[in-house]
């Protein structure tokens, strides 16, 4: 098994214990609360990050009709993980998450439940190989099938944006017409203080995640059809009914291959 170091603070388990989660220790959770002495919004964002990714895999169950999901940079488990939203709706749904983190591994058991119907599987893989990430999903899903690729929150950590692109593109070019990407990430351009406090995290010689302007988000989605209503600040995204959304520095949104 894989030594998990707890003397240094993981982005990981900072985002878990943001969340609400119990995956952290006790270094984590005092850089977690540094960063919110400095922006106490990032709970929002945090929070907001994964309610948008259950509505879009609401949207994608319930209205697109997609049954197979991709989800790379899985992170750790917290609260309605990819399978939980899609097999509560679609019990068949078949779920593989990706990710390569020794503490993400260690932790995939909690990952790997599923409904009897469906299927729930785990790669030990890496974003920057794209092809190694389809050959062992496809042992999974049928790709020739209608899958949603999911990267939520990972792409800012890809620090060439051209290289993020093409990326999304290669997992994008062994998915068929009618599969779908799903996307959000920190933006720039909405809270000058958000940006401040990331800037001041990513100087301190831990792992970095990049803001971007949010043309470069939307540029993801370049060769899709986007659903409405386009890539927006997460809250602004399909809200829930009576929700009063206000705009963070997290957009994101969801496209369709044609």
């Amino acid at each position: 098994m894989t030594e998990i170091d707890t003397s240094v603070p993981h982005s990981a388990r900072i985002w878990n214990y943001w969340l609400g989660g119990k995956d952290n220790y006790p270094v984590d959770e005092a850089a977690g609360d540094a960063y919110t002495a400095v922006f106490p919004g990032i709970v929002t964002i945090a929070r907001s990050s994964r309610a948008f990714l259950g509505r879009g895999i609401r949207y994608l169950v319930q209205e697109a009709g997609v049954r197979q999901f991709l989800d790379v940079g899985t992170g750790l488990p917290t609260v309605d993980n990819t399978h939980e939203v899609a097999q509560r709706i679609a019990p068949e749904s078949r779920i593989v998450y990706v990710d390569n983190d020794p503490l993400v591994l260690t932790h995939a058991r909690a990952l790997l439940t599923s409904t009897a119907e469906g299927v729930t599987a785990y790669e030990d893989l890496s974003l920057y190989e794209p092809e190694r990430i389809l050959d062992q999903a496809g042992k999974t899903l049928d790709l020739s099938r209608p899958t949603a690729l999911i990267l939520s929150g990972i792409l800012g950590h890809v620090a060439d944006h051209d290289l993020a692109r093409d990326l999304v593109a290669r997992l994008l070019a062994g998915l068929p017409s009618g599969s779908y990407l799903c996307v959000n990430d920190g933006s720039r351009g909405t809270d000058p203080d958000y940006e401040q406090a990331q800037d001041g995290y990513n100087e301190t010689g831990a792992v970095p995640y990049f803001l971007r302007p949010v043309e470069q988000i939307t540029a993801y989605f370049e060769g899709l059809e986007l659903v409405d209503p386009g890539v927006v600040s997460v809250p602004l995204w399909r809200p829930d009914a009576g929700a009063r959304p206000e705009p963070i520095g997290q957009h994101g949104g969801v496209g369709r291959k044609p």
